[in-house]
């Protein structure tokens, strides 16, 4: 799991949505309890991870994940790209200027790089990695 060693935070919960690559308990005749025998439940209980589910046909739920990847769609109707390399820089730069550059809302209207750094300093017991801008100078 990539996320796991880029996270800078020890991960204790991840809350997914229902999809076949998160889980089994859904199947063709409906739902179902799941087995934990998903590759994704067995990474997660290796790391130590509680798998939460969300409730089903709760869009709300999704609308953070939906608005960031409609977000992406945006960008990529919009460019032309000449290679896989290309599309790869774009969606690249495209997360660093999210991340670093664009104030959000649900975060009191600070970048999401910047609400890192405040839970470090207030909660430094959850980070495995010191939180830092990618480019330019680090201001705490």
């Amino acid at each position: 799991m990539r996320l796991i060693a880029k996270a800078p935070f020890a991960l204790s919960k991840i809350l997914t949505d229902n999809g076949k690559e998160f889980t089994d308990r859904f199947c063709a005749t409906g739902e179902r309890a799941p087995t934990g025998l998903h590759r994704f439940d067995q990474l997660c209980a290796q790391h130590a991870i509680e798998h939460r589910l969300i409730k089903p046909r709760t869009p709300q739920n999704n609308g953070l994940v939906e608005r960031f990847n409609g977000r992406i769609a945006e960008v990529l109707a919009t460019t032309r790209f000449d290679s896989a390399l290309s599309l790869e820089q774009t969606i690249t730069r495209y997360v660093q200027v999210y991340n670093q550059h664009i104030p959000q809302k649900a975060l009191g209207h600070i970048t999401p790089i910047q609400a890192l750094k405040e839970w470090a300093q207030k909660r430094p017991e959850l980070f495995n990695k010191r939180v830092y801008n990618l480019r330019g100078l680090d201001s705490y």
